[in-house]
């Protein structure tokens, strides 16, 4: 077993370094400091391609782990106190290397992203999204291709909150 200072196998204190009498949410029993595991914010972008009659959306191949391969909306981790409509605008000009313009909220889900040999709770929050799809230059650390998918037949993207926001997005849509 590893000694750990937060996530759900924390096993001492972040703040006094005593052992931990349990798995959060727990309390010190040295310093009395209260140790959570409370979800991490992302934003994603829902891009849509602008065709009224059949949108498609904008899917992009993983090029790291976790679920190296699969397919994705674009986004990422809230940076501290980032409001997650900034952070989805961040996220999809860092990864798609133009500028966005934010559309409706799509939802908020709870899911979970496997890091540094843990499963950690995350909260994602979708919007919808476009761009100028003609000027993308995708960053080759975060995915290796794009492509457009139906919005109304997606395939199985790398997580289960993105199925939930495409499909949420559908039906806003009226798809």
């Amino acid at each position: 077993m590893s000694l750990r200072a937060y996530g759900t196998d924390a096993s001492f204190c972040p703040r006094c370094g005593a052992p931990l009498p349990g798995a959060p949410p727990t309390a010190c029993g040295s310093c009395g400091y209260n140790l959570f595991v409370n979800a991490r914010p992302t934003a994603s972008l829902i891009v849509l391609d602008g065709d009224p009659v059949t949108p498609r959306f904008l899917a992009l191949r993983r090029a790291a782990e976790p679920r190296s391969g699969l397919w994705e909306t674009p986004g990422g981790f809230c940076d501290g106190w980032e409001h997650p409509a900034t952070a989805a605008v961040r996220e999809g000009r860092e990864e798609l290397g133009v500028e966005v313009k934010l559309g409706d909220y799509v939802g908020m889900y709870v899911g979970s992203y496997d890091y540094q040999g843990e499963t950690l709770p995350v909260l994602d929050v979708f919007y919808l999204a476009t761009i100028d799809a003609d000027a993308i230059r995708l960053d080759p650390a975060e995915s290796s291709e794009m492509t457009w998918f139906d919005l109304a037949d997606p395939p199985t993207l790398a997580f289960e909150t993105m199925d939930q926001a495409v499909r949420a997005a559908a039906r806003q849509l009226g798809c």
